[in-house]
């Protein structure tokens, strides 16, 4: 169950678009599995997905500006991890699409 914070921090429609954008390919959704372990190293990425670099860069690139990733650089390498609250605040984002897509509709006037 979320946490009250992470209530507090409801999506509008272009951010939820934005994040579902970013897991609609299925190569994101392979980074996005291997970054479910912990945080990763662009050169472990590359080797662990049979990436080059370049292509790489671009999808984690359109993960980042969505919000699903953060990095951070050591040296001549960057660290990638998933930012647990967006998915949080998308999960809470379909959660209230979904109780408020079984409200009946109301009676029409004749």
């Amino acid at each position: 169950m979320p946490s009250i914070e992470a209530k507090h921090r409801s999506l509008d429609a272009a951010q939820a678009c934005s994040l579902l954008k970013a897991l609609s390919d299925p190569l994101r959704l392979q980074v996005l599995e291997q970054l479910s372990t912990g945080e990763r190293c662009v050169c472990d990425l590359t080797s662990s997905l049979a990436l080059s670099q370049s292509r790489l860069s671009f999808h984690l690139k359109v993960m980042k500006e969505a919000g699903l990733l953060s990095d951070r650089q050591s040296g001549r390498w960057v660290y990638y991890r998933i930012r647990p609250e967006s998915l949080n605040a998308l999960q809470g984002w379909l959660q209230d699409l979904t109780h408020s897509c079984q409200t009946p509709a109301s009676s029409c006037a004749e």
